[in-house]
């Protein structure tokens, strides 16, 4: 082939690939450079969140720990609580079983003193109702039944 062809055309295709070295390739290392900080990134929080992935799997592991041992201890608190209630609501129903004796012994203890004042005016009240209704009725056997079963029942007239 001849020299000078071949001179001449290197010398077109060395600036030329020298050009695409210079300003193509770099681009395109560049871009390749900033993929590669990408991936590593990536790779990077991939390995955080699986060591994020491992703390919360401990975590759920320790909170189903606790929540497993709650009812335990939730079930003595309430047998305790519940000791206290019992025994706060025995002491008021004791110190109110106390009052109503007492009360009750207080009614009794006046009452024979109440029927000993009234007995007088309801027994005459009685004798002048049943004397009024007899004077105003012939006595009879009819009537006298009659008489009787409207007091059991207690109707008044």
């Amino acid at each position: 082939m001849n020299l000078a062809l071949t001179l001449v055309i290197q010398g077109v295709c060395f600036p030329v690939a020298w050009a695409v070295m210079k300003f193509f390739l770099a681009v395109a290392h560049g871009s390749h450079r900033r993929a590669t900080k990408k991936i590593a990134a990536g790779i990077g929080g991939r390995q955080q969140e699986r060591k994020g992935s491992r703390r919360a799997e401990a975590r759920s592991k320790e909170i189903l720990r606790e929540a497993r041992d709650e009812p335990r201890r939730s079930s003595t608190w309430r047998a305790s609580a519940r000791t206290k209630i019992v025994d706060e609501a025995k002491g008021t129903a004791s110190g109110e079983a106390r009052r109503l004796v007492d009360q009750a012994r207080d009614e009794v203890a006046r009452e024979p003193r109440g029927c000993e004042k009234a007995w007088p005016e309801k027994w005459a009240s009685w004798r002048s109702r049943g004397a009024s209704r007899l004077l105003e009725r012939e006595i009879d056997p009819k009537t006298h039944a009659e008489l009787l079963t409207d007091w059991r029942r207690g109707r008044t007239g």
